[in-house]
């Protein structure tokens, strides 16, 4: 039944994916945690900058990124992220780049609104004891923000994941590609498409069930 599986690296595709998401989520969760700070920041300029990241960001459409980063970056300004004739590897870190710059935008306001859910009283606090800025954050603000946004944050892993179908648009041989390639030289269009849809099922269902309760385990009792 499943004999059209035979000569496809299917595990390879998959591993691939969970490559993808976990590089451009750690990328994504530093450059969003980033321009949260910048958002909430005294420093008008720095509000400014996080501000136009965002929202322009979050606006363009994640296939138009992705290609930017391969034509765009790599093509047009020359900048590679691999060895120059290892064609493979320069578009996997080109779509963690892509990928990660695009998650950070929605990373940054789920983020931010955690920030938003700590009491002001808790960072004037720790101001007048003499903290900066960038303490406030990182001891007070930051631990409480993270506990009260597991949720919206498991939300964009996920969404990432399946965005990382979107690498193949530049090459990356990950699932939607191969699936692709099985769709064009194999006859069972169903049974294909439903082993790539039951493959991200497993990848998706178990990070949300675990995230989901982690999520109320963290969070902060009001």
């Amino acid at each position: 039944m499943f004999d059209f599986l035979e000569g496809y690296d299917l595990l390879g595709a998959f591993w691939v994916t969970v490559k993808l998401t976990v590089f451009s989520g750690i990328g994504s969760l530093v450059l969003g945690t980033l321009l949260a700070a910048m958002r909430v920041s005294p420093v008008p300029l720095m509000r400014g900058f996080a501000t136009v990241y965002v929202n322009v960001v979050r606006n363009i459409p994640l296939t138009v990124i992705i290609v930017f980063a391969s034509l765009g970056l790599a093509d047009v300004f020359g900048v590679t992220l691999g060895a120059a004739d290892d064609f493979d590897e320069q578009a996997f870190r080109l779509a963690v780049l892509g990928l990660g710059g695009y998650t950070a935008a929605f990373v940054c306001e789920a983020v931010r609104s955690g920030i938003n859910t700590v009491p002001v009283g808790q960072a004037e606090a720790a101001r007048a004891i003499g903290l900066s800025f960038t303490q406030v954050l990182r001891f007070v603000v930051l631990p409480q923000a993270f506990r009260s946004v597991i949720g919206p944050l498991t939300n964009v892993l996920i969404a990432l994941t399946k965005n990382t179908t979107v690498a193949s648009a530049i090459g990356v041989t990950e699932a939607a590609l191969l699936m692709k390639e099985m769709i064009e030289n194999e006859a069972q269009l169903v049974l294909i498409s439903a082993v790539f849809a039951l493959g991200f099922v497993i990848l998706t269902l178990p990070t949300g069930l675990f995230l989901g309760w982690l999520g109320k385990r963290m969070a902060v009792k009001r």
